[in-house]
């Protein structure tokens, strides 16, 4: 990557909230406090998901596999700032930019894929319940999640690689807290073309696609939840549904949100303020939807906590019996 007059370009500046240094110390605070509640939450789903057996059912490996997701996507992105924040600098490599642009394209796709596969498990099991088992088995499970991994690796890649035909020129500073894709775009002097047409079709094809497929899922599971007689029935139908709508509904507003943002040719807190939402705010936000809203969860979590409580129990006996022996 060469500027105009041939010298090489190493780095870039990640301005994000910069301007602001007195509000730093709290800015490193309250992102390193909802770094650690989004890790800790999700793994603690992807925890009693695991270890508890009436919660192996498709549904619940869609969901572990989304939080693991979640950590990966969040920690594309924050620790990076939390580093610059603590050594006063905005500093980042032009292969760490890259690096960064793979890693946060390819968690967000398979967000996107797991939320889509998600809509279609709820859509089985509320219009087809007598089939269920029979149509989301393992190897369907499975198949499903590897052709998302396979997909999000391959778009992110290309993404990445037409980035590495792009030359800069003078200006290097991205207004976010990450390498956005379109702001790196932008700062270009090169053709765009390119890819403009590659991140117009990624969007209609991998955005677009699995968007249709979700309003397709509901609109049917709607129709289904109609003709319901019971209207004990409709509750608990639709209660099923109430944690993975609103989990959509973050991620693709939030997603807009920071698209619209990325395309303003100026720089703004709305920018910073959409990517902090859609890169940590919603991850962090995805195991308390789904912990306050599902019995079945609230179960398993109690029943993680008893199962911890009871080993450090354990241990500690074990460790006085040693002591009382030595």
């Amino acid at each position: 990557m060469e500027q105009g007059n041939g010298t090489q370009i190493l780095e870039f500046l990640l301005l994000g909230f910069s301007d602001e240094p007195e509000r730093q110390p709290l800015i490193f605070g309250l992102f390193l406090s909802m770094y650690l509640i989004t890790v800790f939450g999700n793994l603690l789903i992807t925890l009693a998901v695991s270890s508890d057996s009436h919660l192996h059912t498709p549904m619940y490996f869609f969901l572990s596999n989304l939080s693991l997701v979640d950590i990966c996507f969040t920690s594309t992105t924050i620790p990076k700032m939390l580093v610059n924040i603590q050594t006063q600098s905005q500093v980042i490599t032009y292969e760490g930019c890259i690096t960064q642009i793979y890693f946060f394209i390819l968690f967000g796709m398979l967000d996107d894929f797991l939320l889509t596969v998600m809509a279609y498990d709820r859509f089985v099991a509320i219009c087809h319940p007598l089939h269920y088992t029979v149509i989301m088995n393992p190897r369907l499970c499975g198949l499903l999640l590897l052709v998302s991994w396979i997909v999000s690796v391959l778009c992110s890649l290309l993404q990445s690689l037409m980035m590495l035909r792009l030359s800069f020129c003078t200006v290097f500073k991205i207004p976010h807290i990450f390498c956005e894709l379109n702001q790196m775009i932008q700062l270009a002097c090169s053709d765009t073309f390119l890819n403009n047409l590659v991140i117009y079709l990624s969007a209609v094809l991998v955005a677009g696609v699995p968007f249709a497929g979700i309003l397709y899922s509901y609109s049917k599971i709607v129709s289904c939840i109609r003709g319901m007689s019971s209207a004990q029935g409709k509750y608990k139908a639709f209660s099923t549904c109430v944690s993975h709508l609103s989990i959509v509904f973050l991620f693709y507003c939030t997603g807009v949100g920071v698209y619209l943002s990325s395309a303003a040719t100026q720089i703004s807190h709305s920018g910073a303020v959409a990517s902090v939402t859609y890169a940590v705010v919603t991850p962090m936000l995805n195991p308390f939807i789904y912990s306050l809203r599902n019995k079945d969860i609230k179960g398993a979590l109690k029943r993680f906590r008893g199962m911890a409580a009871r080993k450090g129990t354990t241990v500690l006996r074990l460790k006085n019996f040693l002591c009382l022996e030595s």
